[in-house]
């Protein structure tokens, strides 16, 4: 089925990549989609959306800032129907928001009112959720606040990393996408508000916010590491001023003779280092400095933070 119903698309990483891959497959008519130059200090895993558009003959713009009134002004110039933005990093202007003929749309990585903010799916691993999804909504001026339209579910498995529930949470994208779009470019889009007491909200997170508490319980300290884990920049921790990033481990119970304070090493082969309450298995590290002499030998009740 293809529409006359123009679509002005924001979009990136993997979300942004699959959502606009069904547009295009539908026939829906782009006349531009904005995106983002790749950040050399990130690794970038994920499929391109300039690449895609191109590809597909459709103009790709990547402006530092959307308040500049030449950019309002081309967009209006386009007369779109309608505004999706997946996974695209900034706020969109209300300006811009006002522009399409049948409103703006926002593809979230949560299952909102929960989580709303920057790394939803990172901080919902973190604080051990077992369910997390994907929300189309209105936008408004205030971030991930606007009306429901649709979501999706997905489960979190207790052995999932981000990238695993990533790519969940990307198809359910694309599923929530493709059961919504004909009511949206038809001026039809459903509203369901959202309740404000079972709101939250989270910032964005940043490689020196990957500090392992050690204070934290062993099942705690695991989804820290699983939640940070590749292609993300890693949970780390310190020896006597060495740096080395946790890529995986697990909780281990300990035996009542091996318990010591948070933070201390209670093994060196395997490399176990006590929690809160048990302890935490280092099954792949990965020093930050791996020339550093003299500094990276574990030492039996040394502690490490």
């Amino acid at each position: 089925m293809t529409s006359s119903a123009r679509v002005i698309v924001f979009g990136y990483h993997e979300v942004g990549y699959r959502c606009l891959e069904w547009l295009l497959s539908r026939g829906v008519p782009i006349p531009a989609v904005f995106t983002h130059e790749d950040d050399a200090r990130e690794r970038i895993w994920f499929r391109s959306v300039a690449g895609l558009a191109r590809d597909a003959g459709v103009p790709v713009l990547t402006p530092s800032s959307l308040k500049d009134p030449a950019i309002v002004a081309r967009i209006s110039e386009w007369r779109p129907d309608v505004l999706y933005s997946f996974y695209y990093r900034n706020m969109i202007p209300r300006e811009i928001l006002a522009i399409p003929r049948h409103g703006a749309f926002n593809m979230h990585g949560s299952l909102l009112p929960r989580y709303r903010g920057r790394v939803p799916i990172n901080w919902a691993i973190i604080h051990g959720e077992r369910e997390t999804g994907a929300t189309l909504h209105h936008m408004v001026a205030r971030a991930d606040a606007g009306d429901i339209v649709d979501q999706e579910a997905c489960p979190i498995g207790p052995d999932d990393t981000a990238r695993d529930v990533f790519l969940k949470v990307t198809e359910a994208a694309v599923t929530v996408l493709a059961r919504s779009h004909d009511a949206i470019i038809a001026g039809r889009a459903p509203r369901r508000p959202q309740d404000e007491g079972r709101a939250t909200t989270f910032g964005g997170r940043g490689p020196e916010d990957g500090r392992i508490d050690w204070d934290r319980d062993a099942v705690s300290v695991f989804n820290f590491v699983r939640a940070l884990t590749e292609p993300y920049p890693g949970a780390f921790s310190a020896l006597r001023g060495a740096r080395f990033r946790v890529w995986w481990g697990r909780p281990v119970v300990l035996a009542p003779g091996d318990r010591k304070p948070a933070g201390c090493v209670v093994s060196v082969e395997p490399l176990i280092v006590a929690t809160r309450d048990e302890g935490f298995r280092v099954d792949r590290l990965e020093w930050a400095e791996p020339d550093a002499p003299g500094r990276r030998d574990f030492i039996i009740g040394e502690r490490v933070g």
